[in-house]
């Protein structure tokens, strides 16, 4: 499945209220032993928008070529499903779809094998329930199977503004005053409210009736239950304790940015099928039930018949002048040939504000470790990757650059340290480099004291055949350690119709 270490947070939100599959582990599969098989289950109101089912091979090779057959005929009586990719992928022969798999997810992480769209036919009945069958075979192993459901709710229109704008300083607590409203001819029973946003958008309260992320990520989510019923015409506001508390230690000037999505129950339930927000969830809150509206029985299962104006795009203006100091941590070793020694590298947030965090103008970190010549890296953390550009291997040894990250953000005197083990192969004097970025790309935000940005490592290698590379063991070794990478921290807003993708790469070519 799709949940290893670096998992993608929220991936798939490339346009959010399309729920347009991303990860999230099977919910039920009978894989081959070497392909395990991952499609989304769907439900699709007559009149309204068409949504997609995307069949995964959750594996990181391909050993040959793939066919996908998709029997469509449990679902042939109330939904049209058609094959949204490459024209000449599948052929057709009454209910079942032949094709041939065509594409590679862009992180090699996994296959998409088909894609699907599915549309209510004007027909259909809120109840109408039925499965996709899909067989996968390969000219290199068994065939596998798995199964997705397809589903018809009862159509309704939920909307929300689209966008709001809030200001305030460091340790500000700012009131959000959201709202629903139902443009559609039926009730709405139920509503769930999906809030995400960066460093800054920190919730103000926690609410018995919502869940809230407590993983590892630099960035604020959570999702509040209502029992709420919306009458078409009307609308239901959150009542006015709801809003942000902009954290105490944040970088400003500088802005966030957010979003907030309302669903209906079943689309809620959808949408957690399809991504892997429902194991970053957590505990619920505390501070009492957040209120929307007076509570209703539940009926047909509801679902969006318009999705595309249900998010609220949040834009925090962080107001005031609080930056940081990070400086670069370099190490000293005296050791003999032959012997292999542990170096800690990295650097110091010296504060104020803390880095990491993300937004327009606050800064994240990497680190470049230039290493000596004469020793060789026989181990390398998991948070650098060879060759120094990004686009190596994380914790490959061997390297001589490597560019080194921290998940999450760092405050004020907090270290980010990157272990090395190395080998010391020549005698002498031997230097090599810490140095940091404090920017992404070509941008680059300048911390309180860029002077201290760079550090040296220094090998005092004795014994075996001499030489060395100079600068002796004079040079001064400045600076602690600090957090890095914002990128993944900061929650990163796509421009377009509205998407927003948070993801760590498993091949760790680290983007931001």
């Amino acid at each position: 499945m799709l949940k290893h270490s670096t998992r993608r947070w929220l991936a798939g939100l490339g346009v959010a209220g399309a729920l347009v599959a991303a990860s999230a582990s099977p919910a039920s599969a009978a894989p081959a032993e070497d392909l395990d098989l991952y499609a989304n289950n769907v439900i699709v109101a007559p009149g309204g928008t068409e949504k997609w089912v995307t069949l995964f091979a959750l594996t990181t090779e391909r050993p040959g070529d793939y066919t996908v057959k998709v029997d469509r005929s449990k679902v042939a009586g109330f939904a049209e499903v058609q094959n949204s990719g490459p024209e000449d992928a599948c052929t057709e022969s009454g209910a079942i779809l032949t094709c041939k798999v065509q594409d590679v997810d862009d992180d090699g992480s996994y296959l998409n094998m088909v894609e699907l769209y599915v549309r209510a036919k004007d027909g259909a009945k809120p109840d109408q329930k039925g499965e996709l069958e899909f067989t996968v075979t390969s000219t290199d192993s068994d065939s596998a199977s798995f199964r997705s459901t397809v589903a018809v709710g009862e159509g309704v229109d939920l909307a929300a503004a689209e966008s709001l704008d809030l200001s305030g300083a460091p340790g500000a607590t700012l009131k959000a005053p959201l709202k629903v409203e139902n443009r559609g001819e039926t009730a709405t029973r139920g509503a769930v409210l999906f809030v995400f946003g960066a460093y800054g958008l920190s919730p103000a309260k926690k609410y018995e009736n919502c869940e809230y992320t407590t993983g590892e990520f630099d960035a604020y989510a959570f999702a509040c239950t209502f029992d709420t019923v919306i009458e078409p015409n009307e609308a239901a506001r959150l009542d006015p304790s709801f809003g942000f508390t902009v954290p105490a230690d944040t970088w400003a000037p500088n802005t966030y940015a957010g979003a907030a999505i309302w669903f209906t129950p079943a689309d809620w339930e959808e949408f957690k099928s399809q991504v892997d927000v429902a194991d970053e969830l957590g505990p619920k809150g505390t501070d009492g039930k957040l209120e929307l509206k007076s509570g209703a029985m539940r009926r047909s299962a509801q679902t969006d018949v318009n999705p595309y104006d249900n998010e609220t795009w949040i834009q925090l203006q962080v107001t005031g002048d609080q930056r940081a100091d990070v400086a670069a941590l370099g190490a000293k070793v005296e050791a003999e040939v032959g012997k292999t020694v542990p170096v800690t590298v990295g650097y110091v947030n010296n504060g104020p504000a803390a880095v990491g965090t993300g937004g327009s103008e606050g800064i994240w970190v990497s680190t470049t470790v230039t290493l000596p010549k004469g020793v060789t890296a026989v181990r390398a953390p998991e948070t650098c990757v060879s060759n120094g550009s990004g686009e190596g291997e994380p914790g490959e040894p061997g390297a001589s650059v490597y560019r080194c990250f921290l998940n999450g953000h760092l405050g004020k005197g907090k270290k980010a340290e990157f272990d090395f083990e190395l080998r010391i192969d020549k005698a002498g004097s031997h230097s090599g480099e810490v140095k940091l970025r404090t920017g992404y790309d070509e941008s680059v935000v300048k911390d309180l004291d860029p002077t201290n940005d760079a550090a040296k490592i220094l090998v005092n290698a004795t014994g075996g055949q001499g030489g060395g590379d100079g600068d002796g063991g004079t040079l001064p070794i400045t600076g602690e350690s600090t957090g890095l990478i914002a990128g993944i921290g900061a929650l990163l807003l796509v421009a377009g119709v509205g998407g927003y993708v948070v993801t760590k790469r498993r091949k760790t070519r680290f983007v931001a």
